[in-house]
């Protein structure tokens, strides 16, 4: 097995990093890993429908998919992730989880395994975890909540569950914890993680610490910026979705329905008790085929004249209802 500390916090490229392992390694893996502050998507989500989209562009946090299932989850310098690349595809949450729970125990944590696949202390999450397969390798990731934000946490995913109506998989929030404030002696995440990888390194199977070659970091950057860096990637390839968001503007009450499917705009529909000098189709039309994200919809409104089709609505009005 090969045992790796990755100290880059760029997600994009932690996500990239993953990926090239299981697919271009023939070796099973151990690596540790943190992010910066980011909101990781499961592979399966409406991206727009788990993120607080205000506070995430107000505090500069960073929206990348991963190649795995399950929930969204919010991950900064206080979160400490882990991976198990392993040969063969018969691997439970409970056989990759269980040098984890050995560790905490061993740390004097009373943590336990919950659920379909989380680690809780007392009922309150400090991980979550996901799978994959690929050619016959498996991949296991997990978090592990050591001294997170919570405020941070909280907040980035707090989202109106009636602006999105889909099929997506929905993350499921619950009462969480961070490893810390259970710990009998203090550590800090970099002891933490220190240990954790000892841990790992001494009760697992034999290997060797491995950096990666100026090859692997060549071909995980492409990977990151080709995928992993890409809108399409990480908004575009959510599923058909509607969006809904209605309020009282300086044109009246209006209403905005949009449909969009593999990221692009297939139709908007705006109702509403507003007057209007032009055909209000008209407006609609011009929104058919946008990409569904604020810098491109800014764009195809441009010398647009908003106002004539929703009396008194400005262009940074309808702008925001829509996204």
């Amino acid at each position: 097995m090969l045992y790796i500390r990755n100290n880059n916090t760029d997600p994009h490229f932690n996500l990239a990093a993953e990926e090239y392992v299981l697919t271009h390694f023939q070796e099973e893996v151990f690596m540790l890993w943190r992010n910066a502050p980011s909101i990781i998507i499961g592979r399966y989500q409406n991206t727009q429908a788990e993120i607080n989209a205000d506070y995430v562009k107000e505090h500069d946090i960073m929206v990348v998919r991963r190649m795995t299932g399950g929930g969204a989850v919010f991950h900064d310098l206080g979160n400490l992730n882990f991976t198990f690349v392993q040969n063969g595809t018969e691997g439970d949450f409970h056989s990759f989880t269980k040098p984890i729970l050995e560790a905490l125990c061993a740390l004097g944590v009373d943590a336990e395994f919950q659920g379909r696949n989380d680690l809780a202390i007392n009922g309150q999450k400090i991980s979550g975890n996901a799978q994959c397969v690929h050619n016959g390798r498996m991949l296991h990731h997990g978090t592990l909540l050591f001294s997170v934000m919570m405020n941070n946490l909280a907040d980035a995913l707090k989202v109106n569950p009636l602006k999105f109506s889909d099929k997506a998989v929905k993350s499921v929030r619950k009462r969480v914890t961070n490893i810390s404030e259970h710990l009998p002696q203090p550590m800090t995440i970099g002891e933490f993680s220190d240990y954790l990888m000892d841990f790992v390194v001494q009760h697992g199977s034999q290997g060797e610490q491995y950096d990666f070659t100026e090859e692997d970091l060549r071909a995980i950057n492409e990977l990151k910026t080709s995928k992993y860096d890409t809108w399409n990637w990480n908004f575009g390839a959510s599923p058909r979705y509607t969006y809904t968001n209605e309020a009282k503007t300086s044109g009246g009450h209006v209403q905005v329905c949009v449909n969009v499917s593999k990221g692009v705009i297939d139709e908007v529909k705006i109702y509403g008790d507003f007057f209007s000098r032009r055909n209000i189709e008209e407006l609609e039309a011009q929104l058919k085929g946008v990409p569904y994200r604020h810098e491109a919809i800014v764009a195809a409104l441009h010398n647009v004249p908003v106002g004539d089709y929703i009396c008194n609505m400005t262009e940074q009005e309808l702008v925001g209802m829509m996204v």
